[in-house]
């Protein structure tokens, strides 16, 4: 499974959270200790927000801990939002196209999980996605298609209505496919303006998840971090592991809950599937 993190506060250099936390997303993509396999190396890809609220992306196929270029662009690059995503592969091809995040729009989307069995009913979810939306599709992931999905049933107008109609569908046409619990997964999503971020799976065993206690927080239970770290009061992280070993810096999201992440308030909400 794959590995995510997702920022949004004041503008920090990409590689403050990326290369320099002390289990920062580089050293995740060789040795995550919360993922069914330690190793992400199938290619890695990160998001950021700049001019005109336009998101740009960096995706390659190298490993993200021998990418010299993602190096240089994440210490030279700020932002005040952004994605970033190491993953391995569940079974389609190693190629730029299958990396995350995934982008229409303003909008991008990370994923970390599976369609179980995703080649049985493929043809029949793709079927599904908006004629206007069909010609996107450039690569094979089942990450990409949910995100297609949604777009379909309505992401922009509604976010979070629009995942769960997204998941019904998938749950309803894998289940008439003979699939059982087909959905595991994490998501991370932004509009650039506000974060999104999902933890569910059909059989209630979901890959982890957590965001930063508040900054505020972290300072009060280690004094020695405060007027040493670039990040506003405000600022939140969404992971699919911490960042750090620090006790009460974490919280753990829970088993089918949704989060609204803006200006540094973070709204809860439970997830459920619905048909579309």
């Amino acid at each position: 499974m794959c590995r995510w993190m997702a920022y949004c506060g004041n503008s920090v250099p990409l590689d403050t959270l990326m290369f320099q936390t002390e289990h920062s997303l580089i050293d995740q993509s060789m040795s995550a200790s919360m993922s069914v396999e330690p190793t992400n190396g199938d290619g890695f890809g990160v998001g950021w927000y700049g001019r005109d609220n336009q998101p740009g992306r960096y995706r390659s196929t190298q490993p993200a801990w021998n990418d010299a270029n993602l190096r240089d662009l994440a210490f030279q690059v700020e932002s005040p939002l952004f994605l970033a995503h190491v993953r391995r592969s569940t079974g389609t091809p190693v190629q730029t196209s299958n990396c995350h995040p995934f982008r229409h729009d303003n909008w991008m989307l990370v994923h970390n999980g599976m369609l179980r069995d995703y080649a049985t009913y493929r043809r029949e979810l793709v079927l599904s996605v908006a004629p206007e939306l069909f010609t996107e599709l450039e690569g094979s992931t089942d990450s990409e298609l949910i995100f297609r999905l949604a777009l379909t049933f309505g992401l922009e107008q509604e976010p979070l209505p629009a995942l769960e109609r997204m998941v019904g569908a998938v749950e309803s046409v894998a289940g008439a496919a003979g699939v059982e619990n087909p959905v595991q997964m994490t998501l991370g999503l932004t509009d650039g303006e506000r974060m999104y971020a999902v933890r569910y799976s059909t059989e209630g065993k979901s890959r982890t998840l957590f965001h930063n206690e508040s900054i505020k927080t972290v300072e009060a239970l280690y004094p020695e971090l405060a007027g040493k770290h670039p990040f506003a009061d405000d600022a939140r992280v969404v992971v699919s592991e911490p960042l750090s070993d620090r006790v009460g810096g974490w919280i753990e999201i829970a088993e089918s809950t949704a989060l609204v992440v803006d200006g540094g308030e973070i709204e809860r909400f439970s997830f459920t599937p619905r048909s579309p």
